[in-house]
């Protein structure tokens, strides 16, 4: 779940573009037969390069007669920044980021499918503190703004600290496993491959990871809620070949175990270690399982703190005077923040066709 300093983006010339881009798409949008969802490298979002390797997406796509392009984008942010600009028809993102960057630039948009919660793959470790406690007055070092940050500030949290108890240092996750091994950098909040390499260090000790906040950093795939409405047959083929997708990828068996390695392999380590990531993922391998997730008051509070966190740091852009700037839809309708302005929602009605086999 990588985020840069790229997320610092100029909401007044991206809305410009997303206007741009909507205004060029929406006239043509009945007529449309072509799509395309980014996706870049995560325990939790390869089995996008599964679907479109296998032919699985390919076969999903005939069905309803239209082509679905599943392409890889190497920088997670830029991937987002291009959907925003309507360069694609959806994403995967974490919660935060669909809510900091196309919902708050203006991009109504709609989370299509809730594949899993980090429930260990994001984590705090400090080569000196042996409690989360003993950070104070000390200095992490971590991607600014990203959902480190954030796993940061509810660790700090937890145990009546804050923020400005300590020092942030801001560093780029191609940096961060490196840095750690210098003398300098003592603590760090990453996310997995990054914190598996880092907690085998020696001196290394996990003060706090996401497991401690179940539910709070989600991994979606959202679509652009007018190609959608205007296009129900993407939203069928998108979340008819996940969930076929998952099916392989969960099961125990020859198919399964070759499919876990060759992710494994294509996202830098091997079977093993993509099993290992798993383990420290919340995956909802069946759509009834994300059903009922995103109508729980578990996924209500942590996108109710989310927001807030993205408020306080400014990523909902200068306009926004209080964390109700964006409207959140929930699948039962109702909405956190703002009815006028409801740019992010939770649809479960493609899921729970799936659920009763009626893709």
């Amino acid at each position: 779940m990588k985020l840069s300093n790229l997320i610092k983006h100029t909401g007044a010339v991206l809305g410009t573009c997303v206007l741009l881009a909507g205004a060029s798409t929406g006239a043509v949008a009945e007529e449309r037969k072509s799509f395309s969802l980014a996706w870049t490298i995560y325990v939790g979002w390869m089995p996008w390069q599964y679907a479109e390797d296998s032919g699985i997406m390919k076969k999903w796509a005939d069905k309803y007669d239209i082509d679905v392009d599943i392409v890889q984008v190497n920088d997670y942010i830029e991937s987002i920044n291009q959907y925003t600009a309507g360069q694609f028809d959806g994403v995967v993102a974490t919660s935060m980021d669909a809510l900091s960057i196309p919902a708050a630039s203006g991009v109504d948009s709609t989370a299509l499918i809730v594949g899993d919660y980090s429930n260990g793959n994001d984590g705090l470790v400090s080569k000196d503190a042996k409690t989360i406690k003993a950070l104070k007055g000390t200095t992490v070092h971590l991607v600014e703004l990203s959902v480190s940050h954030y796993l940061l500030v509810r660790a700090l949290d937890s145990v009546g600290l804050e923020e400005r108890d300590i020092s942030v240092v801001n560093i780029s996750d191609a940096d961060l496993v490196s840095a750690f091994q210098t003398d300098d950098v003592r603590s760090v909040a990453t996310w997995n491959p990054l914190l598996s390499e880092i907690v085998a260090f020696p001196e290394a000790t996990k003060l706090f990871d996401s497991s401690q906040i179940a539910g709070h950093i989600k991994d979606l795939a959202i679509v652009n809620t007018q190609t959608l409405e205007e296009n129900p047959e993407l939203g069928k083929a998108l979340v008819g070949a996940w969930y076929e997708t998952m099916a392989i990828i969960s099961a125990d068996d020859k198919a399964g175990q070759e499919a876990r390695a060759v992710l494994g392999q294509s996202s830098g380590t091997d079977r093993e270690g993509y099993e290992a990531q798993l383990a420290a993922t919340r995956m909802f391998y069946k759509p009834a399982a994300a059903v009922e997730f995103i109508n729980s008051d578990t996924a209500r509070e942590a996108l109710d703190s989310v927001r807030q966190f993205s408020f306080e740091k400014g990523l909902l852009g200068q306009g926004a005077m209080s964390p109700d700037f964006v409207g959140i839809e929930f699948p039962d309708g109702s909405v956190m923040g703002d009815k006028g302005n409801v740019n992010l929602r939770f649809n479960d009605s493609f899921m729970k066709m799936a659920a009763d086999d009626k893709l």
